[in-house]
């Protein structure tokens, strides 16, 4: 399939002079045809290649590898768009888009983002853009009630998870080892974070960040539901007591990265307490999922966190990139990071009342992302967002009872939410084998452009992943996901019985 892109004539040179911009009239229209190819590539992606056959480094072969010395007109460049970028594009968009944790670039989630691109306003302090910056309040306290968390939480916007999980811990480090803060981690006793074994690969990247180096996280083993264990928790954490290190942070998750399973949030929050540790909550991909009262008690103790983070461009539909952190102590967030130099003095700062959102992390450009999610928020509202949520839900309790009834294959975790793990199982087999096979079946299915899954290790053994949240994903698409894996495999029969 082919979809037709604005500026296929010849080539126009740049209307604008030498100082300038775009010409307002020359933006208009070409605003109007991207925005017409816009909507029709949402219309029909799903007919496109979900995964490209690109292979690496040859997008940079067809391009120049300098920059042109005279601007080049936008026909040109489209058309560049249309033979190069376009074909070497994984669409997150597609329907059938199962790898990872399935994303949405929802329509008004694009428009409030173009039109945050337009305004382009950095709000790092209130005085910098007092829209941006009350609006990232509002929106993070609307998903805020929309989950059910305290109200003592206070959301901040961020890039992705794995910043907002650095933050939290930063904020960990500054509670509970003050001295660090000051004078170096060189004259402070050894801290450590603890998380799951199946605790995703951002915490260590944070606790490395911190200068608490790599064995400055502990991964506590998890049950046979590939859950944190509290009482390896509670041993652990003894443990190191006795041998003088300091219990910094806890890690808990709910919706692990490769099963999304959910540890148990509550027993956790009281060995946490016992050692006045703090506890953080990853919910990145399964937090919208708290809006929904039937899965209530997957959430139950996460109300006790220090902290939780919540990835509205994964299961909330905002295109990338959205993470919001929640601090029940946001002071400590503010003394683990807030400087401020001259210039950034306003008077605003200086009475008080006003949030400068720069004192919450460590960027200072902070863009106006909270646009975007509003848009969203306010489209859909709860009442939509819900209805979403159950339908996703519902498709993966389907595949999952194919799977279940279905010889030969095997559901690997408990599904609590939308992501599906399972693998191809034969008799004879070696789990050395049996690996290969489920990886072969996984990249005939992705080779075949149709869908795109990803695959993960449990064990020692490999699993296939299928992660439904796209808002365009149908039974339909699930289905022939199914089927295309259930074909690979009865042709890998065939092949060897005929050896």
């Amino acid at each position: 399939m082919t979809l037709p892109l604005p500026g296929t004539g010849e080539p126009s040179l740049p209307e604008a002079p030498a100082s300038g911009d775009m010409p307002p009239e020359e933006f208009r229209r070409r605003g109007h045809e991207v925005v017409d190819w816009m909507a029709g590539y949402l219309a029909e992606v799903g007919g496109l290649p979900v995964l490209p056959q690109a292979t690496p480094g040859e997008v940079m072969a067809r391009l120049p590898p300098s920059a042109p010395e005279v601007g080049e007109g936008f026909d040109e460049i489209l058309r560049d768009f249309r033979a190069t970028i376009l074909p070497a594009v994984t669409h997150w968009n597609h329907p059938a888009f199962f790898a990872y944790f399935a994303t949405t670039g929802s329509g008004p989630g694009i428009l409030g983002e173009m039109l945050a691109a337009a305004l382009n306003v950095n709000a790092m302090v209130w005085r910098s853009s007092p829209a941006a910056t009350e609006l990232e309040q509002l929106a993070t306290a609307w998903v805020r009630q929309l989950v059910g968390l305290p109200e003592a939480f206070q959301g901040v916007i961020n890039d992705t998870a794995s910043s907002s999980t650095l933050y939290a811990l930063a904020a960990a480090r500054e509670a509970l080892l003050p001295e660090a803060v000051e004078e170096g981690l060189g004259v402070a006793p050894r801290g450590r974070v603890y998380a799951s074994s199946e605790a995703h690969s951002s915490v260590h990247k944070a606790v490395i960040t911190l200068g608490l180096g790599r064995g400055g996280l502990r991964k506590v083993e998890a049950d046979g539901a590939f859950r944190m264990d509290p009482g390896a928790l509670a041993r652990a954490m003894a443990e190191d007591v006795a041998r003088g290190v300091r219990p910094l942070a806890v890690v808990a998750t709910v919706g692990t990265t490769s099963t999304t399973s959910v540890d148990p949030v509550a027993e956790v929050a009281e060995v946490a307490a016992g050692h006045g540790a703090w506890l953080h909550v990853d919910a990145a991909y399964a937090g919208p999922a708290a809006a929904l009262s039937e899965l209530a008690h997957h959430f139950q103790g996460w109300e006790r966190a220090d902290s939780v983070v919540l990835n509205p461009h994964k299961w909330l539909f905002t295109p990338v990139d959205c993470s919001i952190l929640y601090c029940r102590r946001p002071e400590r967030l503010a003394m683990a990071f807030s400087l401020t130099p001259e210039y950034l003095r306003t008077r605003e700062r200086e009475e008080g009342g006003a949030t400068d959102l720069m004192d919450y992390g460590v960027s200072l450009g902070r863009r106006f992302r909270a646009l975007k999610l509003w848009f969203v928020l306010r489209w859909f509202g709860a009442e939509g967002i819900r209805a979403r949520l159950r339908e996703h839900l519902r498709l993966a309790a389907l595949l999952a009872g194919w799977i279940e009834d279905e010889p030969g294959w095997e559901l690997v975790a408990p599904v609590p939410f939308s992501t599906v793990v399972f693998r191809r199982v034969e008799e004879g087999l070696s789990p050395e084998e049996e690996g290969r096979l489920n990886l072969a079946l996984l990249e005939r299915v992705n080779r075949s452009g149709e869908a795109f899954l990803s695959h993960t290790a449990l064990g020692g053994r490999v699993a296939i992943r299928l992660a439904i949240g796209n808002l365009r994903t149908g039974e339909a698409h699930v289905a022939r996901a199914w089927e295309l894996l259930r074909a690979a495999a009865a042709e890998r029969e065939v092949a060897a019985s005929l050896a």
